[in-house]
């Protein structure tokens, strides 16, 4: 499952922020950055669109998988996961960008979820 429009994180310069000023917490298999939002940073398409407390954009390199079709299957079990949780708050918006490493694929899905919750509770991103 997709992660729908007003939770996506789009456009080179939000990205290059996440990278260069977000903060990070690291696990095993997972990498985390998050960022308070600016407006500002997003494409114009997105900057009239409905406020929502998080976005996200989840990031599976060719050096986790080869194959396409098993990233974004990484990638989608990451999105609905993210929709099942109660994420920020809507008086101040966050960015979040996921990273999963190498290895992650040969994890359980529990077992990388898990660890998802985890890094955003220690984030304080989660009750």
């Amino acid at each position: 499952m997709a992660l729908p429009r007003c939770h996506r994180l789009k456009g080179e310069r939000v990205f290059d922020s996440l990278y260069r000023k977000g903060r990070q917490l690291h696990g095993p298999f997972l990498m985390l950055r998050w960022l308070p939002a600016r407006a500002e940073l997003l494409p114009m398409s997105q900057r009239g669109s409905a406020t929502s407390p998080w976005r996200c954009g989840v990031v599976v390199s060719t050096k986790v998988h080869k194959r396409a079709v098993q990233r974004n299957r990484l990638r989608r079990l990451i999105h609905g996961h993210l929709l099942q949780l109660p994420l920020g708050q809507a008086d101040s918006p966050v960015w979040l960008l996921m990273s999963l490493k190498p290895g992650c694929a040969e994890r359980t899905p529990d077992a990388l979820l898990g660890e998802c919750e985890q890094l955003l509770h220690r984030a304080g991103l989660t009750p």
